[in-house]
């Protein structure tokens, strides 16, 4: 190597890794993936024995997860949403 390389090659800004390609996997095939285990959960569990009441009532438990899941992921609001709530105990 030369001077010049060197010189070249130290002014470059370096890559630092990022998780951003995890994060797509994860919402990509774990998400969809567990929803689907959910549901099929709740009708074979449920609805087998005849119990809708039950299954509305769970049902409306895994809406108000995937809205809180939804609200963190798309608006990046998930370390808001941290602070608050450990401000909630902390009392700041």
């Amino acid at each position: 190597m030369t001077a010049m390389d060197l010189v070249t090659l130290a002014q470059q800004q370096p890559t630092v890794p990022g998780t951003g390609n995890v994060r797509n996997w994860i919402l990509d095939n774990i998400v969809p993936l567990l929803l689907l285990t959910v549901a099929l959960l709740l009708l074979w569990l449920g609805g087998g024995k005849g119990d809708n009441a039950g299954v509305m009532r769970r049902l409306g438990g895994v809406i108000v997860a995937l809205a809180i899941i939804g609200l963190a992921v798309t608006t990046d609001a998930g370390a808001n949403i941290g602070q608050w709530l450990a401000g909630l105990f902390v009392g700041g």
